[in-house]
């Protein structure tokens, strides 16, 4: 499956909790600063002073349950300020971005985790993106058990790391489907495997990438 050839490309990477997303992050920030490829890493929820104060609410424990609803908007507004003062920013200036998360992550969380109707994320997706979408998805993926008992380990939850096994069952689930809806896009990774080989993968992903650059 061959990528389109591009100057720049925007990458997220995916995954359910206890996948690695933060050493897949810092290795694949590595090999492209190796291939002198201009980068700017950043994350959702946050990115930005705005939407990481957005982060803390969302992530916080609070007195009070917060409602799907305003999980998914809170998630859309630090987007669209994530996206108005770095994404786009970077991207037009032949930057590539790499982002630990991003709207697949919605579609997984708040659709597949809390019920919310696909169809009303997408018209979030449609106002605060418009046509800007990843050139290639990263997906991290294994067992829920597996993820948790990696977390568990870690320790130091936060609010959404405490839901249950069957709500990042659901999640995994709708990673999956979406990988299957967007063979073009997303590449999917098995993150049960050992550091050696996962990080074997996410090379041969960077270097088809870096080889399809005009």
């Amino acid at each position: 499956m061959q990528f389109e050839r591009k100057k720049n490309y925007f990458i997220t990477l995916e995954g359910t909790e206890g996948a690695g997303k933060s050493t897949a992050l810092k290795f694949l920030h590595s090999a492209l600063l190796k291939a002198e490829t201009p980068v700017v890493i950043t994350r959702e929820p946050g990115g930005t002073l705005i939407a990481e104060e957005i982060r803390a609410l969302l992530l916080g424990e609070h007195s009070e349950t917060m409602c799907s609803d305003t999980e998914l908007l809170l998630m859309f507004a630090g987007r669209a300020q994530h996206l108005t003062q770095l994404i786009r920013p970077a991207l037009a200036a032949g930057q590539w971005v790499l982002c630990d998360r991003f709207t697949d992550a919605s579609y997984a969380y708040q659709g597949g985790g809390r019920g919310i109707a696909e169809q009303r994320i997408a018209v979030l997706e449609s106002w605060v993106q418009q046509d800007l979408q990843p050139d290639i998805t990263i997906l991290l993926d294994l067992p829920v058990e597996m993820g948790l008992q990696r977390i568990i380990k870690r320790g130091n939850l936060d609010r959404i790391e405490t839901e249950q096994q069957a709500f990042f069952q659901r999640v995994r689930d709708c990673y999956l489907e979406r990988a299957k809806q967007f063979p073009n896009r997303f590449r999917i990774v098995d993150a049960s495997q050992s550091l050696a080989k996962v990080k074997e993968m996410l090379q041969g992903i960077i270097d088809e990438l870096v080889n399809s650059n005009p």
